[in-house]
């Protein structure tokens, strides 16, 4: 029986992300059930389960990336917490927001810092 790309994405949503990516996709249900639908598919199914990088890996470029996109505190918090599901240490997770600085400036590194603070209070490691 083959698997199918939903089936493979979730998989890997529920790894990475747990209950944090079940919320995310449940509160589309009721108003873009086809965005929660693409999630699962295409960012899980298809990029996260490519070879090439560990979780760790992916998930310090995704949170690199939504630090210099600015505005994604709400999906920073889902990927800091996952960060921290694949064995990503708090200390590695702001050095990695640290390193964006001369890339992306202040302003975004400190918000991004300062989610990382109150996902890590809430996850009891800071």
């Amino acid at each position: 029986m083959t698997t199918t790309r939903y089936e493979q994405g979730w998989r890997k949503l529920m790894e990475v992300d747990g209950e944090g990516g079940q919320r995310v996709i449940d509160s589309l249900g009721d108003i873009a059930p086809d965005l929660g639908r693409y999630v699962v598919e295409f960012a899980f199914g298809d990029i996260y389960s490519r070879p090439g990088l560990d979780l760790k890996q992916r998930q310090l470029v995704t949170l690199a990336a939504l630090t210099a996109q600015g505005g994604c505190e709400p999906q920073l918090n889902v990927h800091l917490n996952a960060a921290l599901n694949v064995g990503l240490t708090p200390a590695e997770i702001v050095e990695a927001l640290m390193h964006c600085i001369p890339y992306t400036g202040f302003p975004r590194v400190l918000n991004a810092v300062f989610t990382a603070k109150k996902v890590f209070q809430e996850r009891g490691v800071l």
